[in-house]
């Protein structure tokens, strides 16, 4: 099966959208809709519901998704396993989550490439749940979350606890006013979204959200507004004052795991890349 296929197919399906995707591919929408039209007639079924403006993914599309997915990935590991075989370098693959990229990776991915010279990283942006499912294949060595996978194949264990505290673009915002003016909601994973919903379950609903502070951080910095964010992240906004601090609001904190497949054969690499991971949180913290 021709990977561009499965390639093309897969950005159809995550934007919905011919155009988008053949941007996002940098080929044109006609060669988009011919290499689905392609991927349908190997595959004898119709993947996707075509309706103007409005593209979804029948049933067989549907199962098609992860086996695509899995498929793609594994192709693209093989060929960094094959040139890696050939230069005698290791590979170690690491993922996190938007926000834990946004709230702690970026302070010290630096860092960790600096201490492991002669290892090749593949460093990259996955959710939760593709992060877990990845594991379990091998074919992803070490995921930093903010969520526990309840996997028994895995070895999850903490490495740092970030403050997550609210702030403000206004200097005289209160809590009473925190929710009522432009408040951001950024979604720092499910024991922070249990946490929101018992705190706050009479506040004004967000006029918007986000999965990534970075992004929260940018339009309240733009446009004004409130959210909770990491204390490391908005430090500087902070000292600049740019930023508030607002009082009387609870603040709540963020564990930062990391995970592993018992069975990993890179137990080295991981156990020294899990290190690096320590140091930037002490660092941070």
């Amino acid at each position: 099966m021709d990977i561009d296929l499965l390639k093309t197919f897969i950005e159809v399906a995550r934007t919905r959208h011919f155009g988008r995707a053949a941007e996002n591919l940098y080929i044109t929408q006609s060669a988009v809709s011919f290499r689905i039209r392609q991927l349908e007639q190997s595959l004898g079924v119709n993947l996707f519901l075509r309706q103007r403006n409005n593209i979804q993914l029948t049933a067989p599309g549907e199962r098609l998704l992860p086996h695509a997915k899995l498929i793609v990935t594994g192709v693209q590991r093989a060929k960094l396993d094959v040139a890696l075989a050939d230069n005698m370098r290791r590979q170690l693959a690491l993922s996190g989550t938007a926000n834990i990229w946004d709230a702690f990776l970026q302070f010290g991915i630096a860092h960790i490439v600096s201490a492991m010279p002669g290892i090749s990283l593949v460093a990259e942006v996955k959710n939760q749940q593709e992060s877990t499912r990845l594991l379990l294949e091998r074919t992803l060595d070490i995921a930093v979350l903010f969520d526990l996978p309840k996997v028994d194949e895995l070895c999850v264990e903490p490495i740092c606890t970030l403050d997550i505290i609210p702030l403000s673009s206004y200097a005289d915002a209160t809590a009473e006013s925190f929710f009522d003016n432009q408040y951001v909601f950024v979604d720092w994973g499910t024991a922070f979204s249990l946490w929101h919903a018992r705190n706050f379950a009479n506040s004004a609903p967000p006029y918007f959200r986000t999965s990534t502070g970075r992004i929260a951080l940018e339009l309240i910095l733009r446009c004004g507004g409130s959210a909770f964010v990491p204390r490391v992240q908005a430090q500087q906004y902070l000292e600049s004052g740019e930023l508030f601090l607002v009082e009387g609001v609870p603040q709540t904190s963020r564990e930062v795991f990391v995970a592993f497949h018992k069975d990993n054969e890179q137990k080295d690499l991981i156990e020294k890349l899990q290190q690096q991971l320590q140091l930037i949180g002490e660092e941070l913290t």
